[in-house]
């Protein structure tokens, strides 16, 4: 009988230890699915570039916060481990979202960015389907495999429950997680990061206070209206193919095909609305710390108004308390495939009123999916996507200037066009905001409305090496300020090239007080290979 129970009982240890390795295997390739990109950016990559010291210590970081993972789901009671592979789900669903689609890893800027950027969601969501749908499968055979690890570690007995594990388990789980910042240790695995970063922005500084305008606009002889149209992914090419034509009969200044500020929304119309000091523009720049053009506006007597015609909700494109506490008027017009040409007509009866006015107004435009911009049937579902977006773009611009000038005083008013960036319509390829831009994506057209007095400026003006940075400078001397202070506080005005190429990454907000944002400059126009 003792010789039977014997062999028993090592039958038992003999399973549980099968159950225990098999466990520990589930385990490892779910932890390596759910961080595949942190495996490969900062463990292989690094390998690659003959940086071994480095890819062990990320490593060892990311073995560290799995050991914790595991013990958790290992000795929590069943109801909390379910809990945290749900929040570890959403998390590595995030990572396999962002990373699969722009092969970089998630930070406290780009979280940000993405925040800004939600309006966009289910547009984003239609137009990759197929990659956001393999990034949610991923996501779920990662939590599958570490529920399943879960279980035959249970089974094996060498994980069995009890009050003092549960709490063991816990404590191990957040652990890591309250080491990985004051230590400066990274990355941080995908099951986790989506909550550290978004405790890192809720506890973020507060925006600071906008800069004060030091100088003295002369007001005398200046338009009473002065409008910025910033349209949503025109491109320069297509612009001047689809709509250019149209205003052929039309007095305005062309400036050609100009550099965006970013090739992606939110940092482009942060720097344009904050003014970029391009000659001294690096990491260390704070746009949220400049006077911005409403507060210039304020100063020459100009009432300011945000116009928006993508969102009906909360202030969109990284729009700070202190900056919306300088526009007197917000104003979401967003009201489908009409929207642009509703905007034109209500700027139109704006133009022709009293007051003095400054208005931005954030067009519609033609973000993709392209086929959600023009009725249903225009074209063929399988045409090329050049085709799909040149329908949008003749849709979404369709009697769009016609209306906006239609009888009003040209002498009065002064009215900037265009894009917060381009698009890349090569086939397959990420139309905008992608990892390595393509010079396609910041390629805008850049055209203006000007009094005569203010067009002659520009009758010799290059057609050639402006930048969206420009835009600024310009309107401040139309406003009444000194030309060369402006000048030398920002970049040239657009009679001339710009001074220096300078663009923005996701990160366009400095996280923290050692923050760094994400900027390109130099001679070259951007993305140029």
């Amino acid at each position: 009988m003792e010789a039977h129970g014997e062999m028993e009982r090592r039958k038992e240890r003999r399973a549980g230890a099968g159950y225990a390795a098999a466990g520990l295997l589930l385990f490892a390739l779910g932890y390596a699915l759910a961080n595949r990109h942190q495996l490969t950016h900062d463990v292989v990559y690094r390998l690659a570039a003959g940086d071994p010291a480095n890819a062990a210590s990320a490593f060892a970081v990311l073995a560290a916060q799995a050991a914790g993972l595991l013990a958790a789901l290992a000795w929590l009671p069943r109801c909390w481990a379910l809990v945290l592979l749900g929040f570890a789900g959403a998390s590595i669903l995030v990572n396999h979202g962002y990373s699969g689609l722009v092969p970089e890893l998630m930070n406290a800027g780009t979280l940000a960015w993405m925040a800004g950027e939600a309006r966009q969601a289910g547009a984003a969501a239609a137009e990759f389907a197929a990659s956001l749908s393999l990034a949610a499968a991923l996501a779920a055979g990662a939590v599958l495999l570490l529920g399943a690890a879960r279980a035959l570690l249970r089974r094996s007995g060498l994980a069995s429950a009890g009050r003092r594990r549960a709490w063991a388990g816990a404590a191990l789980l957040f652990l890591p997680g309250l080491l990985i910042r004051p230590a400066g240790l990274w990355p941080e695995g995908a099951e986790r990061n989506l909550y550290g970063l978004a405790w890192e922005l809720a506890t973020a500084p507060e925006a600071p206070r906008r800069g004060r305008v030091t100088l003295v606009p002369d007001t005398a002889g200046t338009p009473r209206h002065i409008v910025w149209l910033i349209d949503e992914s025109v491109a320069a090419e297509p612009f001047g193919r689809v709509v250019a034509p149209d205003l052929a009969d039309v007095r305005h200044a062309d400036f050609g095909v100009a550099a965006a500020l970013g090739h992606c929304s939110a940092p482009a119309l942060v720097a344009l609305r904050s003014g970029v000091d391009v000659r001294r523009a690096g990491k260390k720049t704070d746009l949220r710390r400049t006077p911005s053009i409403w507060g210039y506006a304020r100063r020459a007597g100009y009432r300011t108004m945000l116009i928006d015609g993508q969102t009906a909700g909360a202030p969109q494109n990284l729009l700070l308390p202190p900056e919306v506490a300088l526009i007197d008027e917000l104003k979401p017009m967003a009201g489908g495939i009409d929207t642009d040409l509703n905007i034109a007509r209500y700027l139109n009866r704006k133009m022709k009123g009293d007051g003095r006015s400054f208005t931005l107004a954030v067009l519609r435009g033609v973000h993709f999916q392209y086929r959600d911009h023009y009725p249903e049937g225009a074209i063929a579902e399988d045409s090329p996507v050049a085709l799909h977006y040149d329908t949008a773009l003749a849709w979404s611009k369709r009697g769009f200037f016609e209306a906006l000038l239609d009888g009003v005083d040209r002498e009065g008013v002064a009215i900037v066009y265009t894009s917060d960036h381009g698009q890349n319509l090569a086939p397959g390829a990420l139309p905008h905001c992608s990892h390595d831009p393509h010079p396609d994506e910041f390629r805008v057209p850049l055209i203006a409305f000007l009094p005569e007095a203010l067009a002659a400026r520009y009758a010799g003006a290059p057609r050639t090496g402006h930048s969206a940075s420009q835009i600024l400078p310009a309107t401040l001397g139309w406003m009444g300020y000194d030309r060369a202070a402006v000048e030398a506080r920002y970049d040239r005005d657009l009679a001339a090239p710009t001074a220096r190429y300078v663009w923005f990454g996701r990160s366009v907000i400095p996280m923290g007080s050692d923050g760094e944002v994400t900027v390109g400059a130099g001679p070259a126009f951007p993305g140029a290979r």
